[in-house]
């Protein structure tokens, strides 16, 4: 990963964290699982699929639908910086 590419990623775990933070009126830690601590249901995480395809011009199609993805602020800005480089999963 470039500094470039790095810089990327920590500005998008801060935008989702500051995302997640207003919408679960919590503090996200960038590693905190969602799913386990609570703060995240299967229903939320469609809204976090249409927020990320509206904020960063991606979309998450078929194999990248997985929960994983959508764990941590760090999983999803990973998601996001491979479908921009264009190596999604189908």
């Amino acid at each position: 990963m470039t500094a470039e590419q790095s810089a990327e990623t920590l500005d998008t775990e801060e935008a989702l964290r500051s995302y997640l933070a207003d919408r679960l009126k919590s503090t996200v830690e960038v590693d905190q699982d969602l799913f386990e601590s609570g703060l995240v249901n299967s229903m939320f995480a469609m809204e976090l699929v249409v927020y990320l395809e509206q904020t960063f011009q991606i979309a998450v199609l078929g194999g990248d639908l997985r929960l994983d993805n959508f764990r941590t602020a760090r999983t999803m800005a990973a998601l996001v910086r491979r479908l921009r480089d264009g190596h999604g999963r189908d």
